[in-house]
């Protein structure tokens, strides 16, 4: 007896309205852009302009975790990076990462 009651309305307003679902879904891209794709791009725009504006004596920290200062930047977007006196190597600029180098520079400000 039940099985009659949780059938499908007499009034024929079955489907919605198309109008409302393509609302729904700009409302999801809306969204997932503001809160996914925005942030992201803005991210990496910030680090191309820091990897950008790196100088030769600058103290860095690579994505690994190396600290050493640039001592050369060559054409070929890499850095000669000097760890000690006398030892140095040779990293892209994309293994530098912002926010170690910012974070170290900070507490090397914070010290003296």
């Amino acid at each position: 007896m039940n099985i009659l009651l949780m059938g499908p309305s007499q009034g024929g307003a079955q489907g919605g309205s198309p109008m409302v679902s393509i609302l729904f879904f700009g409302g999801m891209i809306l969204i997932m852009w503001l809160f996914m794709i925005r942030p992201q791009t803005k991210k990496a725009k910030q680090q191309k302009q820091f990897i950008d504006n790196l100088r030769e004596g600058d103290k860095i920290v690579t994505i690994a975790g190396i600290h050493g200062k640039v001592k050369k930047m060559n054409d070929d977007n890499t850095l000669v990076v000097e760890v000690s006196p006398g030892t140095s190597f040779t990293i892209e600029r994309s293994a530098i990462s912002m926010e170690y180098t910012s974070a170290q520079q900070q507490k090397t400000a914070a010290t003296k």
